[in-house]
């Protein structure tokens, strides 16, 4: 199993990227770095081939794109502009080429977000639209989008690991997977076993300590007795996965809660 680390979650620079993390990131042994689609794509052309200089020159690749979508951008409602998400689809996977991702993640709560009083099944069907468009621009690169589920405090719609798996069925694409997030799935109190009864439908996930309700929520694993992470990383065994897993957290002291967190990570995997 490839192990890597989200570079937005301690952003401190303005552009939102955490590129001031992908040299550490790769010093500390992770193998890849995932970068933030909606930050990237916002990028100005000279600073975009910056950015893709500064991940060559460290030599660690860019395995995975999270954050698809900026929250400014409607995809759900009576408001969406279909003209600007066509446009973003395309410069975006444009430059998630550039990058050598793979994997493009699609959460983006506040952007997919069902607003009040709108259908629920009119804007189940406009995700369900917008994955398949999604599909045909990644299919280009070869780009595999997979499926968020997130939290209810982060969005009212897909929130479980199987409510992703139902969606990635109705959009009926080889491109079109899901992904397992531990913190989220742990905030849902949804079993891991559910990925052992659908494993074909796992491209990719996410890993944190949850510590649901302290001031340590989604923060760097310290230690494998933090939390249960065994039988989740059992799970991910029983279902045949050895794909990736992106350390997607925060932390107040990256040089030295990284190297542990990974360490963690790997005794886990093994």
């Amino acid at each position: 199993m490839r192990i890597g680390c989200c570079s937005n979650m301690n952003a401190s620079l303005p552009d939102g990227t955490g590129r001031e993390f992908i040299e550490r990131i790769k010093e500390v042994g992770f193998d890849y770095v995932e970068l933030p689609l909606a930050q990237v794509s916002a990028l100005s052309d000279k600073d975009f081939s910056s950015l893709v200089s500064q991940v060559e020159n460290a030599d660690i690749p860019v395995e995975a794109c999270n954050n698809c979508f900026p929250v400014n951008l409607r995809l759900t409602g009576d408001s969406v502009d279909k003209d600007a998400v066509e446009k973003y689809i395309k410069e975006g996977f444009k430059r998630v080429n550039e990058l050598g991702s793979g994997i493009v993640v699609f959460g983006s709560g506040p952007a997919k977000n069902i607003p009040d009083g709108f259908p629920r099944s009119k804007g189940y069907s406009q995700i369900v639209a917008l994955l398949k468009r999604m599909s045909d621009e990644a299919g280009k690169y070869g780009i595999t989008v997979v499926i968020e589920p997130l939290r209810k405090a982060e969005c009212n719609v897909i929130n479980t690991y199987k409510e992703g798996v139902l969606l990635s069925e109705e959009v009926k694409r080889e491109n079109i997977r899901v992904l397992v997030d531990f913190y989220h799935l742990s905030v849902e109190k949804e079993d891991p076993e559910v990925l052992v009864k659908y494993p074909n439908h796992l491209r990719h996930a996410h890993f944190a300590d949850p510590a649901i309700g302290t001031e340590n929520e989604r923060s760097f694993p310290k230690s494998i007795h933090d939390c249960d992470y065994a039988t989740f990383f059992e799970c991910l065994g029983k279902a045949g996965y050895e794909g990736r897993i992106s350390l997607e957290a925060y932390t107040k002291d990256f040089d030295v809660d990284a190297p542990r967190a990974l360490s963690v990570m790997r005794d886990l995997a093994r």
